[in-house]
């Protein structure tokens, strides 16, 4: 006798992304190409050379992709924030194997960072 396993209740977990946004080193047009037939939009940087080339090549080749400042600086927002987590040693290092001890280690850290950066030292005036 084989038992129906339960229903699921709510939608299906999200498996694509809406936006990707990543650095010079994502910009090949083979990745580009992967991420457009899925429907995924991007903000990838261009590093020069792929400008230059492009320009070499004249109208054959083709526009340049689209690129929004204001999403790179979000990219470059979280960039930032990830190695601020990785100097703690716990979180760079993953001591913790249990996905929620991992995420709690990950709450005090992001707890000190604000902390840190929100309190000002008082000057020091002679």
């Amino acid at each position: 006798m084989s038992a129906d396993p339960p229903a699921r209740a709510g939608t299906a977990p999200r498996t694509c992304p809406d936006r990707l946004r990543g650095d010079k080193a994502y910009s090949s047009r083979d990745t580009r190409a992967y991420l457009r037939r899925r429907h995924i939009k991007v903000t990838i940087a261009q590093p020069e050379g792929q400008k230059a080339k492009r320009r070499r090549r004249g109208r054959s080749g083709g526009r340049p992709p689209a690129f929004d400042t204001g999403q790179y600086r979000r990219r470059s927002a979280a960039e930032r924030c990830v190695s601020k987590w990785k100097q703690f040693r716990a979180v760079a290092s993953r001591y913790d194997k249990r996905d929620y001890i991992f995420n709690g280690t990950l709450a005090v850290a992001a707890v000190v960072i604000w902390l840190h950066d929100t309190v000002q030292e008082p000057s020091e005036t002679p």
